[in-house]
């Protein structure tokens, strides 16, 4: 199923946003670079976050969609656990301006992942409502995908 809801794109524009600007920016991406997390999870993040243009006017693909907001709750879920904790000893240290944007992003880190969470979770409720309506008579595509059974935990926490 192709998705062209604009308030649907819209939302993935924001995650996208939000997680180049507070998530993925230059003083915290050498920190999350280290989080075990497989390729295949990082192209996916990369995916949803990075390369929405080529997919606004052809529509993004449901059970892509689903997959890639799996990964980035994986993502979620590693980055609580291992890299708010220890942030800032991960981080190397800063001077002047970039010292005090350095800490600002190091300090905001943990609201940031949430509200990326809540962005998250929020496209996931929007996507399993409208394959819920489109899947009339037969399984929504969500119940068939197993990485999709924990989405909930792994988003809040």
């Amino acid at each position: 199923m192709q998705i062209r809801d604009p308030e649907i794109i819209r939302l993935i524009e924001r995650i996208g946003e939000h997680y180049k600007t507070n998530i993925s920016n230059r003083f915290i991406r050498p920190a999350l670079l280290q989080l075990p997390l497989e390729k295949q999870s990082w192209d996916l993040i990369e995916i949803l976050t990075e390369k929405t243009e080529q997919y606004r006017y052809q529509g993004f693909h449901l059970d892509e969609l689903y997959r890639q907001i799996s990964a980035a709750a994986r993502f979620v879920s590693m980055a609580r656990k291992e890299l708010v904790p220890t942030l800032r000893n991960r981080l190397s240290s800063s001077t002047g301006a970039d010292r005090v944007l350095r800490d600002m992003a190091v300090n905001n880190f943990g609201s940031n992942l949430q509200l990326f969470a809540d962005l998250l979770n929020e496209l996931y409720v929007k996507l399993v409502d409208l394959d819920k309506k489109n899947s009339r008579g037969h399984m929504p595509l969500y119940t068939q995908i197993p990485e999709l059974q924990d989405i909930g935990r792994q988003l809040v926490g």
